[in-house]
């Protein structure tokens, strides 16, 4: 199939879960013969590392420059214009409007928009030409701003509850014009169904199982990991709350516990505000693989739920037992207690690290159990079979099962 792919970022480096997932869906499709097109707004220029990873998968590399996120215009338009702010900041282009009208002019088997909030730009293209598209949503973005009320000053929560009304109203309109709408979870694919009054198809979030399988980790650590784009408020939520609440009753029960907390786009502030030697301040790296040999617990305080956390994901591939809350595994079918130990308060939480951690044969347990579902449910070459059976689905054309690889090659760097 001719694919012509959208994307409002650059899927490489891989420095959060949805690049991860771009890039490896990406790379699936291209194993599987599929030429695609991929036009992206980036905010970063495109670099020598970023065009050798990517243009061995396409057929064409489009890269065109966004507009800085502190424009004037961005704040006048989310101020002003009928569209939501993250609707704004990712649109209003006219030079992607006008690249991705002469694309049209090409033939498609496929068109794919990735996220409602880069849709605005293609809007107005699509439905003078009546081609059918598939949106693709990682998350019910409307409830993201809704999900960071708290932590907002005053003054400015009244224009953040209106603009999630605004994005509401964008979701449903966007889902609604789309042919095949995709999610990353079932409890995802149930809420945008009702949003666009139509079905929603999964593909669900992966990790490359082959890079992770000969990781063991290190249950006598006392090491607690946790990995996240801190560009996201729900790991910087995370982090202060363990480092607030959760570590401070860990700490009374076994000094010894540390926690390295890895991801793009650490605030630098935190290492002044939180100055304990126990706090492992690793930042960004493109390699975990290191750092879970050496740890003994992959610990994810999240408070939000939505999407399906690719973090997660790629700890219980690697065999670490995982210490969470509800939200933090939300969108995966796993069982507390079998795949994963978990609480909502963090009393409970700090209870139940302090006990795992004396526990080995516990943590192998859960180290084994996590490590078999992510293999069955969870492999990209699952999520790769799902991606193309949405597609084929869109040109009425079935899917043959000897067509579909029982597993992709490893990936030379995993996802951080």
């Amino acid at each position: 199939m001719r694919v012509l792919w959208t994307l409002p970022y650059l899927p490489w480096p891989i420095t959060s879960g949805s690049k991860s997932r771009q890039f490896h869906l990406l790379r699936g499709m291209a194993l599987r013969g599929h030429r695609i097109t991929l036009l992206t707004q980036s905010r970063v220029p495109l670099c020598d590392r970023t065009r050798e990873a990517l243009e061995p998968l396409l057929e064409r590399l489009i890269v065109l420059p966004r507009r800085p996120l502190r424009s004037p215009l961005n704040v006048l338009a989310a101020l002003s214009a009928g569209y939501p702010m993250r609707a704004c900041i990712n649109g209003l282009a006219p030079h992607l409007r006008h690249r991705f009208e002469q694309l049209l002019q090409e033939h498609w088997d496929v068109i794919q928009i990735e996220h409602s909030y880069s849709f605005q730009p293609f809007e107005r293209a699509l439905q003078a030409s009546g081609l059918p598209f598939v949106v693709s949503e990682h998350q019910v973005e409307w409830r993201r701003g809704a999900a960071c009320q708290d932590l907002l000053p005053l003054w400015l929560r009244p224009f953040n509850s209106f603009d999630g009304w605004r994005y509401r109203r964008w979701e449903t309109r966007v889902l609604a014009q789309a042919s095949k709408v995709i999610a990353v979870s079932p409890c995802d694919a149930d809420a945008l169904s009702r949003l666009g009054g139509k079905p929603v198809e999964v593909v669900v979030n992966g990790v490359d199982c082959a890079h992770y399988q000969h990781i063991d980790f290190a249950p006598h650590s006392q090491r607690l990991l946790f990995v996240g784009n801190f560009e996201h408020c729900a790991n910087r939520q995370a982090i202060e709350w363990a480092l607030e609440e959760i570590m401070p009753q860990v700490w009374q029960g076994n000094p010894a516990v540390r926690l390295a907390i890895v991801g793009h786009a650490l605030p630098e502030q935190w290492r002044l505000h939180w100055n304990d030697p126990r706090i492992e301040w690793v930042g960004y790296l493109p390699d975990l693989r290191e750092l879970q040999r050496l740890s003994a617990v992959f610990f994810a305080p999240l408070r939000q739920g939505g999407g399906c956390k690719v973090k997660l994901l790629e700890a219980m591939a690697a065999g670490l037992p995982v210490v969470t809350t509800p939200s933090g595994v939300s969108g995966l079918e796993v069982t507390c207690g079998e795949h994963y130990l978990g609480a909502e308060d963090a009393g409970d939480l700090a209870l139940t690290l302090t006990r795992l951690l004396n526990q080995p044969q516990r943590m192998r347990q859960l180290s084994q159990a996590g490590r078999a579902f992510v293999r069955e449910r969870h492999d990209w070459s699952v999520a790769v079979m799902q991606l193309e059976g949405v597609h084929q689905r869109l040109l009425s054309r079935p899917v043959r099962a000897g067509d579909l690889p029982d597993a992709l090659p490893s990936a030379s760097a995993g996802p951080a």
